[in-house]
């Protein structure tokens, strides 16, 4: 069987692309994910895509240290077949695949398997695995936001301060306790109670240069995470922005009520968090030197070297994902 250079057929008036029918599907997944159910989610996508008479090639990591490497071996496989990658795991496994993807040319698809899963429940795609796996045989292609911190691409959110260190406690609890919503609420509480510095940094906005002092700063791309927190700048992210929040720097106590406000979707009723909305903007230290500080995107934890630039993505990543009306029932 041949298949054409590129998975998208001509596309109709409108931002979507139809998938050429033909197309094979390279699958990314990461073994390590959510509760550890790739032997069950491998199974089924043999069953659909083999109804279905869908080719696809599944590569599997065990390492996470390889997830990057693979995902862009996946990516040379689809361009040379006119193929559609798809990215099955957590939103970390997800953004490293679809930052493979993006500007490739080829379409993108998600098995979400993660804890969370905040990127696919956003865009409407299934939780189930049989559903999710039915909908990449039949979805079009919709461009989707991504944002950036440097060079580094993120689907969800990005942050800096005390969150990526909650990220690397709640991945020793989960370690210790399991995977799950609970685990990862109380190893919050838990690093809320200790002592932490406040972070000293220059923000320049639009032309505007603030020092803010603050525990961390939050750059979000994700509807559905602002509003579960009630942050109003949440709808301003269908306008092709991002959003920033940073708590004032406060107490400890001052922190878990704040926390507990955004547990309760009452964010926008504390007077302790600077918002706003943006294209682009720039962080640097007071000092201006180049200060390695460490990065959360997507629930991965690195270092970088300010100055940081947050920015939307100029190119958007087109993701197989319901129709809007379709999307918008998944969500509720």
């Amino acid at each position: 069987m041949s298949f054409a250079a590129h998975p998208f057929t001509d596309p109709p008036p409108g931002d979507a692309r139809p998938i050429d029918a033909r197309a094979p599907f390279v699958i990314v997944m990461n073994a390590g994910s959510g509760r550890q159910q790739g032997g069950t989610t491998a199974a089924l996508i043999a069953d659909a895509f083999g109804k279905a008479q869908r080719e696809y090639e599944l590569m599997l990591v065990h390492d996470p240290s390889q997830l990057g490497a693979t995902a862009r071996s996946a990516v040379e496989r689809a361009q040379a077949r006119g193929g559609v990658v798809i990215g099955a795991g957590g939103d970390g496994t997800l953004c490293a695949v679809a930052q493979a993807v993006i500007g490739s040319g080829c379409a993108f698809g998600v098995l979400p398997c993660g804890t969370f899963n905040y990127f696919s429940r956003d865009h409407g795609i299934p939780a189930d695995p049989a559903r999710a796996i039915d909908l990449l045989l039949t979805a079009r292609a919709h461009p989707v936001q991504v944002g950036f911190v440097n060079a580094r691409m993120f689907l969800v959110n990005a942050s800096l301060g005390l969150y990526p260190t909650m990220l690397e406690h709640r991945e020793i609890y989960k370690r210790q306790f399991g995977r799950s919503r609970l685990v990862a609420l109380w190893s919050a509480i838990a690093m809320l109670l200790r002592r932490h510095r406040h972070l000293r940094l220059h923000v320049d906005h639009e032309g505007t240069m603030q020092e803010i002092r603050t525990s961390t700063l939050f750059v979000a791309n994700n509807r559905l995470q602002l509003e579960q927190v009630g942050a109003a700048e949440a709808p301003l992210l269908a306008q092709g922005l991002l959003v920033a929040l940073a708590p004032r720097a406060i107490g400890r106590m001052a922190q878990i009520i704040l926390t507990l406000h955004g547990a309760a979707s009452r964010m926008s009723d504390a007077d302790n968090v600077i918002a706003f909305a943006f294209h682009r903007f720039t962080v640097t230290h007071p000092s201006r030197r180049r200060r390695r500080v460490k990065i959360a995107t997507d629930g991965e934890v690195t270092h970088m070297r300010m100055p940081l630039e947050f920015r939307v993505g100029e190119t958007p990543l087109f993701l197989l994902k319901p129709e809007a009306e379709v999307a918008a029932l998944n969500r509720a």
